[in-house]
């Protein structure tokens, strides 16, 4: 009998999504197929899988021990997320000599299926870093009598869901900072900085609507600016190894001296970023939003804003930005109720003349309550209320008083 060969050797998995790029999360089934393309025929002792969710963490430092003595230590960790094994052809003993038992692959395409699932406990997102990453996994090896076993490995992305849709995610933040400049014995104006945006939790592809107020009391030319930062912290061994990127910015107008500037929800968008990592012990994915002043020849004012990153959108229904009316709109329908109320229906409809005319008619009363000001009460008590209507019948006092409110300007 001619041997055959093994022509592909490859792990397709079958994906949960629309753009056939393999992510899970934890409890989901991950399941696909080993596919093996044969010409000929061959022999077939086992044909095993592994799959493994393994973060790691190294990184070397240079340690000087003396004048002329120099050594490199490493710092490495490990935390395993996942170890399954599992058989799909023949048995997994390590007997070459065993000629029974063996499968017969005959030219053609062979598929193999497989399913595990992920652990329930949280899992770790996938993630790439310098000096740490967290990486799934699956890995075939066919094993055939007196040949080296082939080997095939293929990755797939784990996402920890993040739902921004909590009240902590979508509580606003702020800050407020000054700072006074000095230059050798002259003591310059203060610079002034406030910021807010509108929620802590954001997902890639959103905007951050920065609102902003910038004041400029000192003598120099200041720069506002706004920028996403992503901080990679690692740990190994006791120690800590911290990067920092920048994510994405913006700048504004110089601010002249005396001046102030307003930022009424400037645009940030966030770009396609890995989402935070909280939940691994050895390795820290987090975000901030820094606004900051621009100062020349002096340290920068600087305020920090905590973001976090998730994988599940904010809901319409509970969006800031969604109009009260829409959200009325869809309450109402829930309710089977019109979306536009029933005007109230007239006195006359309530009340008689004849129920009218007996109300008039009290009974005596103690003389501490006899003078003007009961029969004020008593006269307006049962006269008609006006008539309805959905029109502001005093527009104009309105807009008069909304008018007459004095501006405010943040500048000095």
């Amino acid at each position: 009998m001619v041997l055959g060969k093994v022509k592909n050797f490859f792990v397709s998995y079958d994906c949960l999504n629309d753009s056939n790029v393999p992510v899970f999360a934890s409890g989901d089934f991950v399941s696909g197929r080993v596919i093996i393309e044969v010409t000929g025929e061959i022999r077939v002792k086992s044909l095993n899988i592994h799959a493994k969710g393994l973060a790691k963490v190294r990184w070397t430092e240079s340690r000087n021990a003396g004048s002329n003595t120099a050594y490199t230590q490493n710092f490495t960790e490990e935390v395993e997320y996942l170890n399954h094994r599992d058989v799909l052809i023949g048995h997994d003993r390590d007997d070459e000599s065993c000629d029974e038992g063996f499968t017969v692959l005959h030219s053609g395409r062979h598929e193999f299926l497989f399913s595990l699932e992920l652990p329930q406990t949280p899992l770790a997102t996938s993630f790439e870093g310098k000096h740490g990453s967290v990486r799934y996994w699956l890995k075939a090896e066919l094993h055939r009598p007196w040949l080296l076993p082939m080997k095939t490995k293929k990755e797939f992305t784990v996402f920890e869901h993040i739902d921004i849709n909590t009240p902590l995610l979508l509580s606003p933040q702020a800050g407020t900072k000054d700072k006074t400049l000095c230059c050798w014995f002259c003591t310059s104006g203060p610079v002034s900085l406030s910021a807010k945006i509108e929620r802590k939790g954001y997902t890639p592809g959103e905007s951050i609507q920065i609102f902003a107020e910038i004041e400029n009391c000192s003598s120099r030319v200041v720069v506002p600016k706004a920028a996403i930062y992503q901080t990679q912290t690692f740990f190994a061994k006791g120690k800590v190894k911290e990067i920092k990127q920048l994510v994405a910015n913006l700048r504004g107008d110089p601010l002249p001296p005396g001046k102030s500037e307003t930022w009424d929800g400037k645009m940030l968008k966030i770009p396609p970023i890995s989402p935070s990592i909280l939940d691994c012990s050895i390795i820290h994915v987090e975000y901030s939003l820094m606004v900051y002043v621009d100062i020349p020849r002096a340290v920068n004012l600087t305020l920090n804003l905590p973001l976090v990153i998730g994988t599940i959108p904010i809901h319409s229904f509970g969006s800031r930005t969604s109009s009260v009316s829409s959200q009325c709109s869809m309450a109402m329908s829930w309710l089977g109720l019109p979306e536009r109320p029933e005007a109230p229906p007239s006195y006359s409809e309530i009340i008689t003349n004849e129920e009218r005319q007996n109300n008039l008619e009290l009974p005596a009363v103690r003389d501490e309550t006899e003078g003007p000001l009961y029969a004020y009460i008593h006269e307006f008590r049962f006269q008609p209320p006006p008539l309805y209507s959905e029109v502001d019948p005093h527009p104009e006092q309105v807009c008069g008083s909304m008018d007459r409110r004095p501006d405010t300007c943040p500048s000095r």
